[in-house]
């Protein structure tokens, strides 16, 4: 994994950036129809937001924001690599697990797929949020992440922003995302805090040992992006394949 000071710098860098010098990104969502046949074999939907997983029966939660149906809950499925946070069983049941890159590329059940780069933008930007560039195509989304956050779960520091505003780590969770705080981990063997933060994997790569993903924070309500090493370890979103209705 990635030196830990790196992440924690590049939060600080985002606190100073001002205000005002972003852009709103407008993307087109690009989801292909499924194999319906297929999504049968693997998943049942519940029609009542949620599905299960028939290859070990655990049940999601699922939620529609903007164009897209999303997991309302981090995957939790077995693979080869996958590895629950402190290697404790029950941190898998609270955050679900962690995966590399490749491994989370399969891990999505039949009818699911792992968000790309474009999507996690149009779930940012459907929950409000005002994109702001950094550096090396790094960006981040205000606003939209203390409204994706669980009210429950994330680190309250007690502490007052800038203007002496208390902030809690936790967020108001409008859509029912509810993103956890799952930590991250290393190849070595190594783990990121947990309770303090989250990072979930896209499908897009950023180069042949690269991929991008989105970070959450308990200190910020954005929505960051970042790129990290495929053997780095992170938690997994799927959304549907087959386009929402319009």
């Amino acid at each position: 994994m990635k030196n830990m000071t790196t992440t924690i710098l590049a939060l600080a860098a985002l606190a100073v950036i001002a205000a005002g010098c972003g852009k709103t990104a407008v993307r087109k969502d690009a989801a292909p129809v499924a194999d319906t046949v297929q999504i049968a074999m693997t998943t049942i939907d519940n029609g009542d937001g949620t599905f299960t997983d028939t290859r070990d029966a655990k049940t999601y939660r699922t939620v529609r924001i903007g164009k897209l149906t999303w997991m309302a809950e981090n995957l939790n499925f077995v693979t080869g690599s996958s590895v629950c946070y402190k290697n404790d069983d029950s941190n898998c049941q609270k955050y679900g697990r962690l995966y590399n890159w490749n491994d989370a590329m399969t891990a999505c059940p039949a009818g699911w797929r792992v968000p790309s780069d474009e999507d996690w933008d149009s779930l940012a930007l459907a929950a409000g949020g005002q994109r702001e560039e950094v550096e090396d195509g790094d960006y981040y989304w205000k606003v939209a992440g203390k409204k994706l956050k669980s009210t429950t779960g994330w680190y309250d520091c007690d502490c007052e922003d800038d203007n002496h505003i208390p902030i809690s780590g936790n967020g108001t969770d409008d859509f029912g995302f509810s993103a956890l705080p799952g930590g991250s981990g290393g190849s070595s063997g190594s783990f990121g805090l947990a309770y303090y933060g989250g990072g979930w994997w896209s499908a897009t790569e950023a180069g042949a040992s690269y991929a991008w993903y989105r970070y959450m924070n308990y200190y910020y309500g954005y929505v960051g992006r970042y790129n990290d090493y495929k053997t780095d370890l992170y938690s997994v979103r799927c959304v549907r394949v087959f386009a929402a209705p319009q």
